[in-house]
């Protein structure tokens, strides 16, 4: 397998390389950054709650439903477990512009479990199948569930899962290599991706562990037909593009380091406009700090630094000395 066109449902992608829904991070100012760097065949929103859609006010589901304009298509990733819900959020992201729509099955955060969303979907097919058709019937664009596997646990669902998508008629499916209890330590469980790519006939998209072109290979090594790229993303918008690069043999000159502090003052000036707040915006920078300093030498220092600060004068500062020096 190699980088190629995607076909789901009725759309059409010039590209097989996707980037993931990261919870806190994949809103607005991150995908028009790996937009504007790689052009993905699509991105996709963080986990958006049907009852925040539906009950919630505007304000609050802004970070999740806002576009930026220099964006390309966008997955909305819903979170739920009521059919009748399910259906009416369906119809609004519809409606405000979704390109694709995909329903969160791998959340492994108990919270989410105890309300009978997330992975706890994949021991309950019955009920995931009565979500996957309230999708279908309620709108045009292509639907799927992005699921964990049952790696190394006891618990065996598979097939059961595999049958329910296709009865349910699912556009396409996304398969994450590690089972809810496991952390990002243990490697992609390939063989489990590899199962779906044979039970099924629709789509498969390999997710877990791409960051490189070695990865890459490997997860196209399991048959499916793209893959999605998650955390290695964060603080690379450039990656997509350097894979597909690496991967038609072509060098890719990636972004140097005072280059890539703009990107970082960047997606931290369109958080504070997404936010409408400074406060916001510079703690979410925090967390998004080590990964844009991922080749820096005074990453902990920098990082330290980024820790302490509270005012956008200040970050930009603390950038200037280190990724300008």
């Amino acid at each position: 397998m190699t980088i190629s066109s995607l076909k789901l449902g009725k759309k059409n992608f010039p590209v097989n390389l996707i980037q993931a829904p990261l919870a806190g991070v994949s809103c607005a100012p991150f995908r028009a950054l790996t937009w504007q760097y790689s052009q993905p065949a699509f991105s996709c929103t963080e986990m958006l709650s049907c009852k925040t859609l539906l009950h919630q006010s505007k304000v609050s589901q802004s970070r999740y439903l806002a576009k930026d304009p220099a964006e390309g298509p966008v997955c909305v990733q819903l979170s739920g477990n009521n059919p009748l819900e399910l259906a009416e959020a369906v119809k609004r992201v519809s409606q405000y512009g979704a390109d694709l729509i995909d329903l969160n099955c791998g959340c492994p955060v108990p919270k989410i479990r105890s309300k009978g969303a997330g992975s706890s979907l994949l021991i309950d097919p019955s009920r995931l199948y009565q979500l996957i058709h309230a999708m279908k019937q309620n709108t045009h664009l292509p639907v799927s569930i992005k699921i964990r596997v049952e790696g190394g646990s006891q618990d065996r669902f598979h097939e059961e899962i595999a049958r329910v998508v296709s009865d349910a008629g699912a556009d396409f499916l996304v398969v994450h290599g590690r089972h809810w209890t496991e952390h990002y330590e243990t490697p992609c469980h390939y063989d489990d991706i590899q199962f779906f790519v044979e039970a099924l006939n629709i789509p498969v998209i390999g997710n877990g562990d791409v960051a490189c072109i070695i990865s890459l290979k490997r997860m196209f090594a399991t048959g499916c037909a793209g893959a999605m790229i998650g955390r290695a993303g964060v603080g690379q918008p450039w990656l997509i593009a350097q894979l597909r690069a690496e991967m038609a043999g072509d060098t890719f000159t990636a972004p140097d380091l005072p280059e890539i502090g703009d990107i970082f003052l960047t997606h931290v000036r369109k958080l504070m406009l997404l936010l409408n707040s400074e406060k916001f915006a510079i703690l979410q920078a925090r967390k998004l700090a080590k990964y844009y300093a991922r080749t820096m030498s005074g990453k902990a220092e920098f990082c330290a630094k980024m820790n302490e600060c509270e005012q956008m004068d200040k970050l930009t500062e603390i950038c200037s000395e280190y990724f300008i020096g």
